[in-house]
């Protein structure tokens, strides 16, 4: 059975909006503020889902990252132009900029719950995806790297509680890779 597996640049309020600063925002690029050893490379520690698993990204992320990967040539990048990328959003332009991305087609909860059972699926960035999985229990697991930052504005990742099981913690450069999974208590 797959999971369905969230990662997250966070500041320590939960802010997700413009870690890297391509939004404009007034606060944006606080992710990168903490040099190279916190962000680049694979930081969520997704090792082999890289190799077997899916991303699921929203549109801006995706059109983000096409910008970003197709470029590179490292080994995380390879693995990040490798990987099959579904792409969820209402617009019906293609998405031919960067290999082995398709849209997804249908409704997004119904097109996740019917590929879930077969693959690990990774959902990076994507604030309304991620809101919206929440909102249908699909997320199994949330891997964030939270940067010593407050930022008092911009959007969160969490807008409502949510109970979670802390499953491990990773000094990473200067942010605390945070991996939590469902609460069995709740």
């Amino acid at each position: 059975m797959g999971k369905l597996i969230v990662i997250e640049f966070v500041s320590l309020d939960m802010v997700i909006e413009d870690p890297d600063g391509a939004d404009g925002t007034p606060w944006g690029g606080w992710a990168f503020r903490y040099g190279p050893e916190s962000v680049a490379g694979d930081k969520f520690a997704l090792g082999e889902l890289l190799d077997t698993g899916a991303m699921l990204l929203g549109r801006a992320t995706w059109q983000r990252f096409s910008r970003i990967w197709p470029g590179r040539d490292d080994e995380f990048s390879r693995k990040m132009n490798a990987i099959p990328k579904l792409v969820a959003s209402r617009s019906p332009d293609g998405v031919e900029a960067w290999n082995n991305s398709s849209l997804l087609r249908g409704d997004l909860i119904e097109e996740v719950a019917a590929r879930k059972p077969a693959r690990d699926i990774v959902v990076a960035g994507s604030g309304s995806v991620v809101a919206a999985l929440r909102a249908h229990d699909l997320v199994d697991q949330y891997r964030l790297l939270v940067f010593p930052t407050v930022l008092g504005r911009g959007r969160r990742l969490f807008d409502q509680p949510i109970g979670l099981a802390l499953e491990s913690a990773e000094r990473v450069g200067q942010a605390v890779r945070l991996v939590y999974g469902r609460d069995a208590a709740a």
